[in-house]
């Protein structure tokens, strides 16, 4: 009954706006979103005055607008809330992630000759989990051993499941009362201060092997970087990062001739097994120091080997829509007040959002913010970084579309043109709320032709 009445009311609201005087506005603002599924409403006006004579030369005012609200795209990352909008989030960081590689968007294409490596960083392992294992091009199966020894909570440690791709146990423990949930939630948390060691690590031993004093570095080499964390099905994340070698002035200019791939790789390989990140000792736990896995992937980026970097590009742009729900958590933050078992989740991931819950109590460990990334199970970094020099940057890709936008409205019409040296111009906005009602959001799918699938968030 309850999905009857909401369908009633869905079409209800279509019929409205379809038969409504200002719909084929409303439609031109749908489109002008994208397909954004959660377009922001914003509330307002902008003026523009000449400055010599203070007259005004025009006004727009959401007024006229259908139902008093401009529409504008969410232009949020994560594409289980809204896909339009993170599509053009992780084409902007494929180009950002490109022109680093092969040059553009203002850097030089003398960059292809600079050393480059492509580096994963995992984590340790917190407990044997259900993983799907391939050789020669079959299935094995996951955890088969002989004589398997039974855990202390009788839990015998082998499967021998063929797991499928979707099989929702994957990266689940074999016994989730041996798993170290403690140190899983604690390693995301960390996982920041790791990299940031790891890259100062890479500097120091850079300057070891130039023969340079550290702080002497960055007159002679800069350290180029890009990475975006990646959740493995176990609940914890690492990184994948594109690390160049380019002279003081940045891609511009040539590393020294030391500086080479295997000198790079060396420094890396030394940074990934000697850097730490310590967590506090608390009531349960004595100071606990946490490393990178013992699996490190370290390969060359080439204009024609194996690895390219259209490769690389596409590999680092899709993770940064991504987030933790591919464990089967929530994309939106917790109350600690909340009850957990009313949102439906698998016990694995349930219990590492309780596990930070606990540990956030602590005051030991305030500082980790546990509780505030319960939701991203610990792990409160940015997904999507890089470092000042590495190329162009997501605002600035975003400016050249706008301007774009802006030019394409003035050169049709859309806008008036005007001297903005000569121009005040005068605005003001309120937010308004976000989304569409039942029967809009029916009508949006059909304008833009994008799928009706409701986020996790809105469920």
């Amino acid at each position: 009954m309850p999905t009857t009445h909401t369908n009633t009311h869905a079409k209800a609201g279509m019929i409205a706006r379809l038969n409504h005087p200002d719909y084929d506005r409303w439609a031109s603002q749908i489109r002008a979103t994208g397909g954004c599924r959660q377009p922001i409403h914003l509330r307002g006006k902008i003026e523009h005055y000449d400055r010599a004579t203070g007259a005004l030369l025009h006004r727009y005012t959401t007024k006229h607008e259908p139902d008093g609200i401009l529409r504008v795209p969410c232009k949020t990352r994560r594409a289980t809330r809204c896909p339009a909008c993170a599509e053009t989030y992780r084409a902007d960081t494929y180009h950002l992630i490109r022109a680093g590689l092969i040059g553009g968007k203002g850097v030089p294409d003398t960059v292809t000759a600079h050393p480059t490596l492509f580096v994963t960083l995992t984590a340790p392992s917190f407990g044997a989990v259900h993983t799907r294992r391939e050789h020669g091009g079959s299935v094995q199966p996951c955890h088969a051993r002989r004589n398997a020894g039974t855990c202390p909570h009788g839990q015998v440690m082998s499967c021998t499941t063929r797991h499928s791709a979707d099989d929702p146990r994957l990266g689940e423990p074999l016994c989730p009362d041996c798993y170290d949930y403690t140190g899983s939630v604690l390693f995301n948390a960390l996982a920041p201060l790791l990299w940031k060691r790891f890259a100062d690590s890479v500097r120091r031993h850079l300057a070891k092997a130039g023969g340079l004093a550290l702080k002497n570095l960055r007159h002679h080499l800069t350290l180029s970087f890009a990475k975006v964390a990646e959740y493995q099905r176990r609940g914890v994340v690492h990184l994948h990062a594109v690390i160049r070698l380019d002279g003081p002035g940045g891609p511009a200019m040539p590393p020294p001739a030391w500086a080479t791939a295997d000198t790079l790789t060396q420094a890396v390989q030394h940074a990934a097994r000697a850097v730490t990140a310590t967590a506090p000792a608390h009531k349960d736990q004595s100071e606990r120091a946490f490393r990178w896995g013992s699996q490190l992937d370290i390969r060359p980026i080439t204009l024609t080997g194996d690895l390219t970097e259209q490769a690389v590009a596409g590999y680092i742009a899709k993770y940064a829509t991504k987030a933790a729900e591919c464990v089967g958590t929530l994309d939106r933050r917790i109350n600690p007040l909340d009850n957990l078992d009313a949102f439906n989740l698998r016990d694995h991931p349930k219990r590492l959002i309780a596990e930070c819950m606990r540990l956030g109590a602590l005051p030991e460990l305030t500082e980790l913010r546990l509780t505030n990334w319960a939701h991203m199970l610990g792990f409160r970094g940015h997904f999507s970084t890089r470092s000042r020099r590495y190329s162009t940057t997501l605002g600035a890709l975003r400016a050249a579309r706008q301007h774009h936008t802006r030019d394409t409205d003035i050169t049709t019409g859309r806008l008036p043109l005007f001297d903005e040296d000569t121009i005040l111009v005068i605005s003001e906005w309120q937010y308004a709320g976000k989304g569409h009602s039942a029967g809009d959001q029916l009508l949006a799918a059909a304008i833009t032709g994008t799928r009706l699938e409701r986020s996790p968030h809105e469920l």
